[in-house]
Formats: C-alpha cells, structure tokens, sequence
C-alpha cells in the first residue's frame, strides 16, 4: 500500500473498530436486568449513551471514505468491469455471509437462548424460513446492510454522475426526511440515510481532500466552532446531517494531520484493521451474538461476585472488540491460504480451454 493512502487506511480500521463496539453495545447492556450493584447500572448505562454519541462520527466517514475510494470506477471504468469488480464481488460476500450468518446465529440462539422471542421479521439472521430470509436481506433488513448499501450506492453513483448537484441536493433532503419519515425496514432507513456521505466521496472526494488538506483549523476555528454548535443543536432535534459533515472533515484532518508529522508504518495496527474491515465485518456479528447470548444469562442470574460483575461492564466492548479483531484477521488468513480467500472474494471465473491447434 502506498504510503499517501495509509491514513485513509487507518480511517477504516478506526470505523469498523467503532462498528464493533456498537454492536457489542447493543447486543449486551440494554439486556442486563439482574446486576447485583448500583454501579454496573450506572457504567452500562454509559455505555449505551456513550454508543448513541458515537453514531455522528461512524458510518458517515466510513461511507465517505469507500466512496472516494472507488471515485475511479465512476467516472473512469466501464460497466463491464464495475460490474465484475465492484458489484459482483460485494454481492458475493454479502450473500455468502447472510446465509452463514442466518446459520449461526439461529443455532447459537438455539442452543443458548431457546426461550429466547425472536422478532423474525426484524433481522434475516432470525428468519424462520428461506422466503422470509430473503425478503429481509432485500429490504436491507441484515447486519450486513453497509454492504448492502455499497451495491446500491455505487451503481445508483454511476448511473446519475451527470446530475451531481441536484442528486446531491435530493440525497441531503432524504437524509434529514428519514428521521422524521421511517420505512417499514430499518436497514433500509440507515441506507437513505448514509447515501449522501457515499456520493461526496464518489462525486467531489478529490476536491473534498484537496480542500481538507490546505485547511488551516487555527485559522477558521470561530467558523468552526459556530457551525459544530449549530451542528449540535441540529443533532438533538434528530437531524445529525451536519454534525456528520463535520466530523467527516475532523476525522480526517486528524488523521491526515498526524500522518504529515509522524511516520506511519503499513503494519500500523489500525491500518492492519482497515486493510481487513471485510473480514472483521461480517464474522464480529456471529462472535457478539454468542458473547451476548452466555453473558447475559451469567449477569442476571448473579453468578458472578461483584468485582467480576463491575470488571466485565467496564470492559466489555473492549475485550469483545479485540477478540473479534484477531478472529477476523486470522480467518481472513485461513481463508486465503486454504481456500484462495473464497470467504471474502468470489471465486475467480471459469474462462474457456483454448482451441486445440
């Protein structure tokens, strides 16, 4: 990897890192209903707030980034290739890993959990049969939706790139008429709502970076200040559009920043992570489940002492999120050396044998 793309690298690690913990989050604190002290309460509800803060500073640079990423296709590659490269190995993945996913997850619910109400509709990972599964992972209704919303983003980009302004303005409007005007399916919400990241980065990223680069924070740092606080304000009244915009550039001003002063090694932990958010992405969820599903049954039945209660609140996520790193890493390994990285890239097409001469 080159040297100039490293901290965009790093940006990646750090979003699925976040990924993680949200998910990690959800699946575990809002459950605990039998802590033995008032202050595991109080540290899971913090950690809950603490995730519902995080969510301006996610996805959208996350989304951001994987559009910029693949400005080239748009403008550059034809649909021939795009459609082998860029959607078809997507696809590959996504469909591969809803099935084992709806597995996994049906049976560690089983076995684990069999009193346990599923809402089946909510989450293909619960469905009750192949129709139902399949009508939720078209309506983005699976964990996997970001790769859900790469497909669509990325074609929806290349089909529209010559009304950029006004599809942008659309896309904005969207955004903020989500909050307000759910659909029925709440990946599909989350999709509307992170689209316009994706097409900022795909349409204007290279002017964005430019712009990024030579913007001196010292400098507009009353404009800024303003606008973080209208930002805010905008937040709490359930419009995060722009206070996602502004950690956008903040995130990356950082990190483009920090790479300017320090060196940063391709061995970089965060960039190890981001060369491997694929991977980590669609096993964590199997992982978290199965974390989820023990834990919470040890919490509330008060099996625990209390020092070990108290330590494993405040730790949780992130003794989850490194776990589910190095399984992620190192199934991206096996992967690679047992089945030419078959789990997370589609297998190489059949060409014909050459004519006999």
């Amino acid at each position: 990897m080159k040297q100039k793309a490293l901290w965009i690298n790093q940006i990646k690690g750090l979003c699925i890192c976040l990924v993680v913990i949200y998910h990690s989050v959800i699946t575990f604190y809002p459950h605990l209903s039998g802590l033995q002290h008032p202050l595991s309460g109080l540290l899971a509800k913090c950690w809950v707030y603490f995730n519902l803060y995080l969510a301006p500073f996610r996805m959208p640079v996350f989304f951001f980034i994987s559009g910029y990423l693949i400005r080239r296709y748009i403008d550059e590659v034809g649909w021939r290739t795009s459609l082998d490269k860029r959607i078809w190995s997507i696809v590959w993945v996504l469909a591969l890993w809803g099935v084992l996913q709806w597995q996994a997850l049906s049976h560690l619910n089983a076995w684990l959990a069999p009193e346990r109400e599923l809402a089946t509709s909510s989450n293909a990972a619960y469905a009750d049969s192949v129709p139902e599964f399949i009508l939720a992972m078209l309506t983005a209704s699976t964990s996997l939706w970001y790769l859900y919303a790469l497909v669509v983003y990325f074609t929806l980009c290349k089909l529209f790139s010559r009304w950029k302004l006004p599809v942008l303005g659309l896309l904005a409007l969207a955004s903020i008429a989500i909050n307000f005007l759910p659909l029925p399916w709440w990946g599909m919400n989350s999709v509307v709502r992170n689209m316009i990241y994706y097409s900022m980065g795909a349409w204007y990223g290279a002017e964005l970076m430019a712009w990024m680069k030579g913007l001196s924070l010292r400098r507009v740092w009353l404009p800024v200040a303003a606008f973080a606080a209208i930002s805010v304000v905008l937040w709490f009244v359930n419009a995060p559009l722009l206070l996602s915009l502004l950690s956008v550039l903040l995130i990356m001003k950082l990190f483009y920043s920090v790479e300017q002063r320090y060196a940063v090694h391709p061995n970089n932990l965060l960039n190890v992570i981001g060369s491997n958010t694929i991977a980590i992405y669609t096993t964590h969820r199997i992982l978290i489940e199965a974390f989820s599903l023990f834990l919470i049954g040890e919490m509330n039945g008060a099996s625990w002492p209390v020092w070990a209660e108290l330590a494993l609140i405040l730790v949780y996520p992130f003794a989850s999120l490194l776990i589910c790193t190095l399984f992620g890493l190192g199934a991206r390994k096996l992967s690679t050396a047992l089945f030419g990285d078959l789990f997370f890239s589609p297998p190489a097409r059949l060409s014909p044998a050459p004519a006999a001469p």
